[in-house]
């Protein structure tokens, strides 16, 4: 059988046909799709709350929202990014029901990247329990950037897509994150001087 100019990778097949089994309301496979993306889906959302029962919560209430919605997924974007996206509404909905603090997006829209790029020694000297703990400090919209971007490996285009802004916006956030990070971790190198 000839793999013509059309085929499609193997991983794009078998996405659809998960979430087709999902839809047509099989639960084995929402039971598969469960385990292959809830430790990531899990961790994306501790960065948006430390709660870890209200992480779970979420976790939940994505799930019920993948059962309700996967006959909506047209395969334009990664599964992975449709559940992230998913997750980040759920988690925003049930942040704002629990009146917890979310950044306020407009005012960190405004910032503009100024001076040069944070230096990669700079972090790479930085023991890795005193990087997650400066990690803690920045703000969530930074936090959340940077996780897409650099944990899940996400591309620009993609991180985009699930924030709901433009790409322009998740580089000058991936930016600030940086430059706000190696601001965190300065601070405590000199505080320990």
């Amino acid at each position: 059988m000839s793999m013509g100019m059309y085929a499609q990778p193997a991983e794009a097949v078998d996405e659809r046909q998960i979430t087709r089994r999902i839809a047509a309301g099989d639960r084995e496979a929402l039971s598969e799709l469960y385990a292959r993306y809830q430790r990531a889906l899990f961790n994306y959302l501790l960065q948006l709350t430390p709660d870890y029962g209200l992480a779970e919560e979420i976790l939940q209430d994505t799930l019920v929202a993948v059962w309700k919605s996967a006959h909506r997924f047209e395969g334009r974007s990664s599964l992975q990014t449709w559940l992230i996206g998913i997750a980040r509404r759920q988690a925003h909905n049930t942040l704002r029901r629990h009146q917890l603090p979310v950044a306020d997006e407009t005012e960190m829209a405004g910032l503009v990247a100024t001076g040069p790029e944070p230096e990669a020694c700079t972090l790479a000297s930085v023991a890795r329990d005193e990087l997650a703990e400066a990690f803690q400090q920045l703000a969530p919209l930074h936090r959340e950037a940077l996780v897409l971007l650099f944990v899940h490996e996400l591309s620009y285009q993609e991180t985009a897509t699930i924030l709901e802004v433009p790409v322009g916006t998740v580089k000058s956030r991936i930016c600030n994150a940086r430059r706000a990070l190696r601001a965190v971790l300065d601070a405590r190198e000199e505080a320990g001087q």
